[in-house]
């Protein structure tokens, strides 16, 4: 074959290449209707903007990054899209909820609040405003599981379950929030039992006391009041204030009379020849005096 055969074939070759390409292309194109059209090899999809889309749809693309990928972080913006391109239909309230959730689901507290907290002031007549007031509630509570973290997200919690507690007594979420809140309620007891507990450590008796007050005045109800009550015995023993001693260690046997604590403090009292019975008018007396109207506990 000589070099003008050679050069007719390709050229051949290049046109119908070009051609199958032209049509590759013309194909993959829109059509007329704005449907994708099919390509050579199957069905081409196009991404559609978000702009394009109908609030359901958008919802549902966030449902789906929620539920079939597991992925809250990617869910919680396209929900908030929800609210943003349609914001008076009935999937941006929908989706306004979901980003609460979804926001939390990913550990994004802060976000979580905002979106609850713009729930619960946009619709604050819907089913779903006690569950957005309780999702406000744990943005906070997830936070303080650790004694030493920063104890005002504590208050913050307890603020935010009290108003689940008390303005959606009948909800589904009133019995949870109690009892995270009795927990949370725990927590600022456990710190100040902490840090009693440092000051007496080192024989800084009347801090000490001071932190132990607080629990049996402030936080009788949670778990550590029987320590504080043993604690300040203690405490007011190595200070030689023995009416203190004993009236606190009367309370701790009238209340906890069975717990461990109370054997310590009953043994650190007969180690000085001491009962535990009230004595004297210090604020333990008026303490004692309560117990016995049953208006302690």
């Amino acid at each position: 074959m000589n070099d003008t055969s050679r050069a007719h074939g390709f050229s051949r070759k290049l046109g119908l290449g070009l051609l199958i390409l032209s049509l590759g292309v013309t194909a993959c194109g829109p059509r007329a209707d704005g449907e994708p059209r099919r390509g050579l090899f199957g069905p081409r999809v196009v991404e559609q903007p978000l702009e394009a889309l109908t609030a359901e749809e958008i919802y549902n693309r966030a449902e789906f990054e929620l539920e079939n990928n597991d992925d809250p972080e990617a869910a919680a913006p396209l929900f908030l899209e929800v609210e943003r391109l349609h914001p008076y239909s009935e999937w941006a309230k929908r989706g306004l909820i979901m980003a609460a959730f979804s926001h939390h689901e990913a550990r994004q507290y802060e976000e979580a609040r905002v979106a609850a907290q713009r729930f619960i002031e946009f619709y604050p007549a819907d089913d779903d405003a006690a569950y957005a007031q309780y999702l406000l509630a744990l943005s906070y509570y997830d936070q303080i599981e650790q004694v030493g973290r920063d104890q005002g997200l504590t208050f913050q919690a307890l603020q935010a379950l009290r108003a689940v507690i008390e303005l959606y007594p009948d909800s589904e979420f009133a019995n949870s929030a109690a009892l995270k809140f009795d927990l949370a309620f725990d927590h600022l007891a456990a710190k100040e039992m902490e840090i009693g507990r440092y000051y007496l450590e080192r024989q800084h008796y009347m801090a000490a006391i001071n932190r132990f007050r607080v629990v049996v005045e402030e936080f009788q109800t949670t778990s550590h009041t029987p320590e504080a009550l043993m604690r300040l015995v203690e405490a007011y023993l190595s200070l030689g204030l023995t009416d203190e001693a004993q009236t606190a260690g009367a309370i701790l046997g009238y209340n906890f009379q069975s717990s461990p604590f109370y054997e310590d403090a009953y043994r650190q009292l007969q180690g000085q020849g001491l009962e535990p019975e009230p004595q004297g008018e210090g604020w333990l007396r008026g303490i004692w005096n309560n117990t016995i109207r049953g208006a302690w506990l």
